[in-house]
């Protein structure tokens, strides 16, 4: 192993983050590749050949791409591994993922299940931050935020406060019939999921 694969840590997400990933496994119609041999053969379909390109994004040597495609290497390390299968979710069929994505942003929205401290800024509020377990929609306009923040790299803490929104216009306020001017914030995510 090269030094350069000794230093790269494995690739982390966040909580939301990686709920958003799973969301959108579960909408896939066919599972996507397992080994590390087909996973590296369908990357290179997607990269148009380039080992190097490959190697690049995984952060591994073209040379270990090139065993992995000629079925000399096996099993990966945790981190290649980790790299491998993020990579080819994030290319697995792009059309449903796309289809998903697109009927939450314009009509059906998402289904959040959040257990997570929830915090509360409200005149006269006598609510005391606490965990709590909520399942709730998510408009389809906050759906089309979180999604489009997703798209484009957003951070854990960028996602935060558009989350807490929806769920606070959705299961706090139900959608603007009770406790106007209510704003909730939520830290502590123990469990998230998000269904389309």
């Amino acid at each position: 192993m090269s030094d350069h694969e000794q230093q790269q840590p494995a690739p982390r997400r966040g909580k939301v983050l990686e709920a958003l990933a799973r969301a959108e496994r579960k909408v896939f119609t066919r599972p996507a590749p397992k080994s590390a041999k087909a996973q590296v053969k369908f990357l290179l379909t997607r990269m148009e050949g380039s080992a190097r390109s490959l190697a690049e994004r995984v952060g591994t040597s073209t040379r270990t791409i090139e065993r992995y495609r000629a079925g000399k290497l096996k099993k990966p390390q945790k981190r290649l591994q980790a790299a491998l299968a993020e990579a080819t979710e994030s290319e697995w069929q792009p059309q449903v993922r796309a289809q998903a994505r697109a009927q939450a942003s314009t009509s059906s929205g998402m289904m959040v299940e959040v257990t997570a401290y929830f915090g509360f800024a409200c005149k006269g509020s006598s609510d005391d931050g606490r965990e709590r377990q909520i399942t709730t929609e998510i408009s389809p306009i906050y759906a089309k935020q979180i999604l489009e923040l997703q798209e484009a790299g957003a951070t854990e803490g960028d996602l935060h406060p558009i989350v807490a929104e929806a769920i606070t216009e959705s299961y706090f306020t139900e959608w603007g019939t009770r406790a106007a001017g209510l704003r909730a914030d939520f830290t502590h995510v123990s469990k998230i999921d998000f269904r389309f």
